[in-house]
């Protein structure tokens, strides 16, 4: 089994099959698939009969390769399992962001590399930097790079809660399930 189909195979269980809150802003849900994003790929049936090969094909081409997580992975595998997550429950523009300020807070005032510019968006230059960390910093430097990604990913769900009530009925859910330290 490969990176992508492990990570997928994790988001999944986390995400469940059918729901539908009254709560949730994305409505109608299976597996993690909201039903604005299943119609933007092609999907015409009701959301509870959502194939799960449909979700797969969207997971990978709207997140994981969005995210350019295949040389993440070959890099640490955790690391990529970690932002596909965040980019799957907060979007990939916030899951590029975390690595990119979390990489430009670990690096000793650009003494072991230089600053990323904070876009989001994960390309050749954040994959070569994440190689530079890792080289640099070795096993413990990818448990510090987790600790940071959950800790951006965990203030995040505390600012969503507070900016919405609503979102509340899903706080200790976020933490339990998505924020692993």
């Amino acid at each position: 089994m490969g990176a992508f189909e492990r990570a997928f195979a994790k988001v999944v269980l986390i995400e469940g099959d059918y729901g539908n809150h009254k709560d949730d802003l994305g409505g109608a849900t299976r597996y993690g698939v909201t039903e604005a994003v299943a119609r933007q790929h092609g999907y015409i049936g009701a959301m509870p009969l959502l194939p799960l090969s449909v979700a797969h094909d969207i997971y990978r081409k709207r997140f994981w390769n969005v995210l350019s997580l295949d040389p993440i992975a070959e890099l640490s595998e955790p690391i990529a399992d970690e932002l596909f997550d965040t980019g799957v429950n907060m979007g990939t523009g916030m899951a590029g962001a975390f690595l990119q300020r979390a990489l430009n807070s670990l690096n000793r005032q650009q003494a072991d590399y230089a600053d990323l510019i904070v876009d989001g968006v994960i390309g050749g230059k954040s994959v070569a930097t994440l190689r530079s960390y890792l080289k640099l910093r070795g096993k413990r430097g990818e448990v510090v790079m987790l600790r940071a990604l959950n800790s951006l990913q965990g203030a995040r769900y505390i600012e969503i809660s507070e900016a919405r009530q609503a979102n509340e009925t899903f706080t200790f859910g976020w933490f339990d399930n998505r924020v692993a330290i």
